[in-house]
């Protein structure tokens, strides 16, 4: 069975940069649409960042905007994150989602989840 396996994350200052990857492993995978997510305790799953294969569209959550850069690889169905500016209120565990079939950004509509991974922004 397919997963999501992501990599980075970690622990830094304010100010300093970090950058995700995620890809898939074991059986065949394929998928539309492929982004980042996150949470923090108390708080909903959000949005980060999405990329969409067929016509390259890339969303951003208004938070990280200008400050987070995604990009992927549609052949390998891999996306990076990379942060950078980080803040506190970036802390959250960052998920790697991916969906075979695009309709929403909204993360209830996304089939395939990475384990998370922390990222802990201190002041």
């Amino acid at each position: 069975q397919t997963r999501l396996v992501e990599s980075g994350g970690g622990v830094v200052q304010a100010g300093d940069s970090l950058s995700l990857s995620c890809a898939p492993s074991g059986g065949t995978f394929r998928s539309s649409a492929m982004g980042w997510f996150r949470q923090s305790p108390g708080k909903e799953r959000e949005l980060v960042a999405g990329i969409r294969w067929h016509d390259g569209l890339i969303v951003y959550g208004d938070s990280v905007m200008g400050r987070f850069t995604i990009s992927g690889e549609a052949g390998q169905h891999s996306v990076f994150l990379q942060m950078n500016s980080l803040k506190p209120e970036d802390t959250a565990v960052y998920y790697c989602a991916a969906t075979v079939y695009w309709s929403s950004w909204s993360p209830g509509h996304w089939g395939y989840w990475g384990q998370g991974t922390q990222v802990t922004v201190s002041p």
